[in-house]
């Protein structure tokens, strides 16, 4: 005897489910802790509403958040009110949000304050203890699960970014019971190891529970202790933990951190490639100036002033050499003058000068005869006329 069976396909019975559920509970009023808020891009807020004994997925649509008078976040107790309704897709029950009251934080959001105001107090936070991340590393230590998607997302990044940069990991737990003592002690181990320039300290996201180990106070002085610069990248952007506060640099992602502790291959050989185009162009440009300095140099005033002198100096002594001569031919033509002005005197006053014009000169013994009162009768005298002498024999006195 066959049985009868009533089959029905699973969309018809989440279909009945969500009638069933929706009509039977058109809208609530639910009191528990906000966990695993996210905002998305869209504008619509995904979260989970829980207690001690069962959590609830809620979500608030874009054009109710407007009305919302605070910013709701994990930890946060509250009073949401809004319809059970059904997602097929996944066959899941959540509470469609309309209005959201705090009430107050929740134990571990007191928790993390407490712990945040203490460490303040004591200085962990302070700027002044920030340690400087090179700029360079050549050795990366890493702090967070093996087999996260952290891991993952940092090597991928180192590997592309810079591929020759070592990295060390030290495996951790990163939530749950011990998670924390082992994270610090990673810390005390790789200052201890040595040879690592830099640190990246985290995981990837999650609620306020699973990122609670980065929140303990042995991790936050495990990071303030340490000597290795260490940057934490704990969670999303909008997640922050104790550990990004005493931490010496904070990246909203771990993929953010490994892009923070390395620059791009491309973009360093990129600035190589243009420091040196600067430098060449710097060089050329000293060169040209120096250049031109050296050519206005030459050809200045000051420069061509000793050439000008030379030049000045060589004009100076041609016209003093023919101002010489000019004054040595009128000197020599003056003397010439006197010379034959004396000559003409000389011969003017030469005896040989007067004898030709028909004057003799009339000796006795050799001596001149000025006068005729010098002669007597019988007295033998020579004559002596232009062109020749003649004895004679006075014979007759005056």
């Amino acid at each position: 005897m066959a049985i009868e069976k009533n089959v029905i396909t699973i969309t018809e019975l989440t279909r009945q489910i969500k009638f069933s559920l929706e009509s039977s509970f058109p809208r609530v009023w639910v009191e528990g802790e906000i966990s695993n808020f996210k905002q998305h891009t869209s504008g619509h807020l995904y979260f989970t509403l829980k207690d001690e004994g069962a959590q609830l997925s809620a979500l608030m649509w874009r054009s109710r958040v407007a009305n919302l008078t605070f910013q709701p976040e994990d930890g946060m107790k509250v009073i949401a009110r809004g319809s059970i309704t059904v997602y097929p897709p996944r066959g899941n029950y959540q509470l469609d949000v309309d209005q959201i009251q705090p009430i107050g934080l929740g134990e571990l959001q007191l928790a993390f304050e407490r712990l945040k105001q203490k460490l303040d107090r004591e200085g962990l936070f302070d700027a002044e203890h920030k340690k400087r991340i090179p700029e360079f590393p050549e050795c990366i230590g890493l702090v967070t699960s093996e087999t996260g998607a952290a891991l993952q997302d940092i090597r991928s990044v180192l590997s592309r970014r810079h591929p020759s940069v070592e990295v060390i990991l030290a495996p951790v737990r990163v939530q749950g019971v011990g998670a924390a003592e082992e994270i610090a002690d990673a810390i005390k181990h790789m200052n201890q190891y040595g040879g690592i320039d830099v640190m990246i300290v985290g995981r990837g996201g999650g609620s306020l529970e699973d990122l609670w180990a980065f929140n303990e106070e042995v991790v936050a002085r495990a990071i303030y202790a340490s000597k290795i610069p260490i940057i934490s990248a704990v969670g999303h952007e909008i997640d922050f933990s104790i550990a990004d506060f005493v931490a010496d640099l904070r990246a909203p992602t771990p993929s953010a951190a490994a892009e923070l502790v390395v620059r791009d291959r491309s973009e360093l050989l990129e600035d190589i490639g243009n420091l040196c185009y600067t430098m060449r162009g710097a060089f050329d440009n000293q060169v040209s100036a120096l250049r031109e300095q050296t050519t206005s140099l030459i050809t200045s005033y000051s420069f061509n002033r000793p050439k000008d002198l030379v030049r000045e100096f060589s004009q100076r002594i041609d016209e003093l050499e023919r101002s010489l001569g000019i004054s040595f031919a009128h000197a020599a033509q003056i003397v010439h003058q006197k010379y034959n002005s004396l000559q003409r005197q000389l011969q003017a006053l030469n005896p040989g000068g007067v004898l030709k014009r028909g004057y003799a000169i009339v000796r006795k013994e050799g001596r001149i005869v000025p006068s005729a009162d010098l002669l007597g009768y019988g007295d033998e005298a020579d004559i002596q006329f232009h062109n020749g002498t003649v004895g004679v024999k006075v014979e007759k006195g005056h």
